[in-house]
């Protein structure tokens, strides 16, 4: 009892964003994600102050989870925003910079904390609105018939994850092979519910990037002596049975209960034979493939591969799904009863393929299966998990685009297109729309401002070498300005616009975007013969406007920060 410590006292703090401390943290975070935006973003090194592994990356999926705060008000907006990243995979730093800045400028200002919380609402009802019809001059529908928008948005995505080291053709052979994968999940002539399928991810280390491929069907890892009988490579459909537990003949594996040993029993003979009948009946079945998500008997090992029967162990969980799905088998978790027929699965054949110094078993399904393998190479270690990371990522916003099959325009231009739209359609509704939300119209108008100015400041965070950017006046499109450009010169020296979409021509004019500009209407887009080159996840980038508002407004909201300090 002498040692017992004295229960501290918890710390409750009275509006959190009037601390200069939790201010001076928001803003070094707003600064530090804004510097990981973009294809030409900067890179961080994170690492724990008491040891542990270094994360290098720009990705916010990876970030985020590595930066550490004692502020319970810090961490909630990190955790709404991860909570996007888990369900949509994309647009995390959007978010993340966009509810920062919504939040910094509504502190900043001297708009009273409900009211600012009422306008982002009706401003973000405003803008999915727009973004949803079919008219949204930023919005852009994709056409399945052909993969070249597919690759785009893939190419977008890989591009603007900086980590990924990629030089031009293996940014383009990146892209490619993440669409095929992506289609080969994609049944073609399944009636009935039609269930996507799995792409099984394998890294390999050391290899060029371009030796990186995609194969239909599942790759396998084999040990350095594994025994291939070639006739297995024949068309012949081979018989496949999947054990999930081990075969190893340990005692737990036989089940929960009660075990009672007699005098004189050989246990291990016991469990052995038992073990052998399986193999018997497998052979008598006529399985040529016979896979076990654990360890296999060395004995019942030998005797399998006596019957010309395919050995795969230690086959791990993550595949045991995917291989269940190519072969159409059902999983054995028992060893007390005789293995059903209906359990048995069938592969069209089996292959080696060899990556470097790793071999691998290539399965081919029988019929049309949505099972796929990327094998993805890269130079080292850091790389490769980056890479990995962003193709996963990529593959699930692909998926996305199935139930709302569309894009928006990226490089900033939607960021800069929706503020025009939003400023214009604002000033026109002014007098009733300030009624409807209980405030002034001077009140409405700084909120507008600075909702408007908090997309800009995204569209103006793609730029990290010193330059700035620019708004044309005719499509509201956003324009990348080198440092060494004179606003003199700004007309004849920006050529296209961060989506590709719009060229620079003596017509139109322009103004950087960090300055007060005349409201106007957007005007729309002829895209009929130019596809744009940059474009964002619609789903991804959608959400993550509702949760950067959304997370914004409750910070405006919080009055105390209770903190237990045990």
């Amino acid at each position: 009892m002498s040692r017992l410590v004295k229960k501290s006292p918890s710390v409750c703090m009275d509006l959190p964003l009037n601390n200069s401390e939790i201010s001076n943290k928001l803003h070094l975070m707003r600064e530090l994600l804004r510097s990981c935006y973009g294809p030409t973003a900067r890179l961080k090194q994170v690492h724990n102050n008491i040891g542990g592994h270094v994360v290098t990356t720009s990705v916010s999926s990876v970030l985020l989870p590595a930066l550490s705060s004692s502020q319970p008000f810090i961490n909630l907006i990190k955790t709404s925003i991860l909570n996007h990243v888990s369900r949509f995979s994309d647009c995390g730093l959007f978010a993340a910079i966009f509810c920062l800045s919504l939040i910094e400028q509504s502190s900043a200002s001297r708009l009273r904390g409900n009211v600012a919380i009422r306008v982002n609402k009706h401003l973000l009802a405003v803008c999915t609105n727009y973004l949803q019809q079919d008219d949204c001059g930023c919005r852009v529908k994709l056409d399945f018939c052909s993969s070249q928008n597919l690759i785009t948005l893939a190419r977008s995505i890989i591009s603007s994850k900086p980590a990924c080291v990629l030089a031009e053709p293996e940014m383009i052979h990146v892209s490619n092979m993440t669409v095929r994968a992506f289609l080969l999940t994609v049944p073609c002539n399944t009636p009935g519910t039609v269930s996507l399928g799995r792409i099984v991810t394998v890294t390999i280390e050391g290899q060029p990037v371009l030796e990186s491929a995609v194969f239909p069907g599942l790759l396998v890892d084999i040990p350095d002596d594994f025994c291939f009988n070639k006739a297995h490579s024949i068309s012949n459909p081979l018989h496949v049975v999947l054990f999930s537990i081990s075969l190893a003949g340990d005692l737990p594996e036989l089940g929960d209960g009660i075990t009672e040993m007699y005098p004189g029993l050989d246990t291990e003979s016991q469990i052995l034979d038992q073990l052998l009948e399986i193999g018997k009946q497998v052979a008598k079945d006529e399985v040529k493939l016979f896979v076990c998500q654990k360890v296999i008997h060395p004995v019942l090992q030998q005797y399998l591969k006596g019957q010309g029967i395919i050995v795969v162990e230690r086959l791990g969980i993550t595949l045991m799904e995917p291989l269940a799905q190519l072969a159409g088998a059902l999983p054995v978790a028992t060893l007390h009863t005789r293995i059903s027929p209906t359990t048995y699965g069938k592969v069209r054949d089996a292959g080696l393929r060899q990556f470097g110094s790793r071999k691998m078993l290539h399965l081919h399904p029988v019929g049309e299966s949505a099972v796929c393998t990327m094998i993805l190479c890269h130079r080292n270690e850091t790389m490769l998990n980056e890479l990995k990371v962003v193709c996963q990522k990529t593959e699930h916003l692909l998926r996305l685009t199935l139930k709302e099959p569309c894009a928006l325009l990226g490089g900033g231009c939607t960021e800069t297109h929706l503020s025009t739209y939003v400023r214009h359609k604002s000033k026109n509704e002014v007098s009733e729309t300030a009624s409807a939300l209980g405030c002034s119209q001077t009140e409405f108008l700084l909120g507008v401002k600075m909702f408007c100015q908090s997309l800009e400041y995204v569209a103006r965070s793609l730029e990290h070498d010193g330059g700035t950017s620019a708004i044309d006046l005719t499509h509201a499109h956003h324009w990348t300005v080198s440092s060494d450009v004179l606003k003199e010169h700004l007309e004849g020296s920006l050529g296209f616009c961060g989506c590709g979409l719009v060229g620079s021509c003596p017509s139109n004019k322009w103004t950087y975007l960090n300055t007060e500009y005349t409201e106007f209407s957007p005007a729309p887009l002829f895209r009929d013969t130019k596809q744009p080159k940059v474009l964002d996840s619609f789903a991804a980038k959608l959400s993550a406007m509702k949760v950067a508002v959304e997370t914004a407004n409750l910070a405006l909201d919080v009055r105390f920060v209770i903190q237990d300090m045990n």
